[in-house]
């Protein structure tokens, strides 16, 4: 289990977190709100996303759609407002759950899952925005397309299955320098004409929003260590 934290505690982190990406933004010569502040609640308790609500967090990330059911509906029951990010793989027997709750799914990678998006949008009369999933370390064992599959892929989302496409995504090997991964993210979405870019998490966002990111994902800095199974 993860170290307990308190609501003082997330509301400083979060202030925290707010301070450095005004100051990396500072230092890009961007603007501080062109940059969304994705809170990654992910392992951690409905508690635990009020207390961030309450500290003024209003965009949260999940990895897993059943996890987000557990929470966020209870939420919005309750009058909550806010936007919901999926951030981890999605399933294509989960595309209709998915789309009834996020706002934004970071992570379509191949073809039978935008099927899966194109029919239950015409379905539901609504799409989550959609970001493509970029494998920019061509990892065996991660989600996302290779660097040299992506434009084609982002092409055939638009022309074949008539998906908008919002923009781009990836997660660095943990062992490499981030930067070189976000540069080559960022090159591929202006191929690809898309403007936003979610990429950097709470060891490397300054790096990414240096190279244009337009979502940074956040979860330890602002929730502390993630939740273990006992």
């Amino acid at each position: 289990m993860a170290p307990s934290i308190t609501a003082s505690d997330i509301a400083a982190n979060l202030h925290e977190v707010r301070s450095r990406l005004r100051r990396a933004a500072a230092i890009a010569s961007r603007e501080p709100g062109d940059i969304k502040l994705v809170a990654v609640s992910k392992t951690h308790p409905v508690e635990a996303v009020r207390q961030a609500m309450n500290a003024g967090q209003t965009v949260f990330g999940e990895n897993r759609v059943q996890e987000a059911q557990s929470k966020f509906p209870e939420l919005r029951a309750g009058g909550a407002s806010f936007e919901l990010h999926l951030i981890g793989p999605l399933q294509s027997n989960k595309t209709r759950d998915a789309v009834a709750l996020f706002d934004v799914i970071h992570t379509l990678d191949r073809p039978s899952l935008a099927e899966a998006l194109m029919r239950e949008a015409d379905r539901a009369g609504r799409c989550p925005a959609l970001y493509v999933q970029v494998n920019t370390g061509e990892e065996e064992q991660k989600a996302g397309l290779p660097p040299h599959e992506a434009l084609a892929f982002v092409d055939r989302c638009r022309d074949e299955w008539k998906l908008k496409i919002d923009g781009l995504m990836c997660i660095p090997p943990v062992e490499d320098q981030p930067a070189p991964h976000f540069a080559l993210l960022a090159k591929l979405a202006r191929q690809a004409g898309l403007k936003e870019l979610s990429m950097g998490m709470s060891g490397d966002f300054e790096a990414a929003i240096a190279l244009g990111a337009t979502c940074v994902r956040i979860g330890s800095a602002i929730f502390g260590e993630r939740a273990r199974p006992a």
